[in-house]
């Protein structure tokens, strides 16, 4: 009887070590576990350029995907309400539907700095705190060339996305020099294309839903008002600081605001986000069908 309890004993503790090595091994084993194995198929499932090994770039170009879009913000003013960096989290956002919609495009970085006015003396929204200005040859010598790096990598044709109104300008004439010296176009549309119809959708399309809607324009604004905040809180409500849209008097241009915001929501945002992606995928489309 002596005998048989240190050997149960040591049958017992055999048992229970087989038994965690076999726990061990499945947990090592088990498809849904690896995390390593996690985040490169999320980078290559990403729209998002910045996301990607150069690898995987290189092979989702060599499989197809030739489109790039180049977004371009902005860090300014968008009254006290509203964060700075608004312009380059809503175009981020926004460019990443529109890939996702056409299938077969990518989203460049966003170009945050670009013409806000002038820095000495300061004008437009350079006269409130925190806005970065850049002079627009700088701006399209910065778009110029991250376009060409586009090209050398073999992508086909690279969309402009502008979230701002100041520099529509700059997109439309970096894209026509690029176009004239490359030939203009390809098989599948224009080589390099500064998508209007991206801000027109955003500004004065956006707007007209929402005087459809009832909204007047004093209310609904150019900047900052109720059509801007909506657009934001839709995207990120982050964006927002939600306890200062009933401000008491109502803000005036004096704080960086042209529009009444009070009244914004999410719900009223995402109008102009489905008009937007809409709007933008019909348009390079009907690039890529025209001559």
């Amino acid at each position: 009887m002596l005998l048989r309890r240190p050997l149960a004993g040591h049958v017992a503790a055999g048992w229970l070590f087989s038994l965690l090595v076999l726990v061990l091994l499945s947990l090592l084993l088990w498809p849904g576990l690896p995390a390593r194995a996690q985040p490169a198929a999320a980078a290559v499932a990403s729209v998002q350029l910045d996301d990607l090994t150069w690898t995987e770039l290189r092979a989702l170009v060599a499989a197809g995907t030739t489109t790039v879009l180049l977004p371009a913000g902005g860090t300014e003013q968008s009254g006290p309400h509203m964060a700075l960096g608004k312009h380059n989290v809503r175009v981020q956002a926004l460019a990443g539907l529109i890939a996702r919609g056409l299938g077969q495009a990518l989203v460049a970085p966003v170009l945050a700095y670009v013409p806000e006015g002038s820095i000495e003396p300061p004008t437009a929204h350079m006269r409130f705190a925190g806005t970065v200005s850049v002079p627009e040859p700088v701006f399209e010598a910065v778009l110029e060339s991250a376009v060409r790096s586009f090209r050398r990598h073999g992508f086909q044709e690279v969309v402009l996305l502008g979230d701002h109104g100041g520099y529509q300008a700059s997109l439309q004439r970096v894209a026509a020099k690029l176009n004239r010296e490359w030939g203009g176009a390809v098989r599948s549309g224009p080589r390099v294309l500064a998508l209007v119809a991206y801000y027109r959708a955003a500004s004065s399309g956006h707007a007209e839903l929402l005087a459809q809607r009832g909204f007047g324009a004093a209310e609904i604004g150019s900047h900052a008002g109720l059509a801007d905040t909506a657009l934001s809180l839709a995207v990120d409500p982050a964006l927002v600081r939600l306890p200062l849209l009933q401000r008491v008097p109502k803000y005036s241009a004096a704080d960086g605001v042209v529009g009444d915001p009070s009244r914004a929501s999410a719900a009223l945002g995402q109008i102009g986000v489905d008009h937007i992606v809409a709007a933008s995928i019909a348009a390079i489309r009907s690039a890529r069908r025209s001559p």
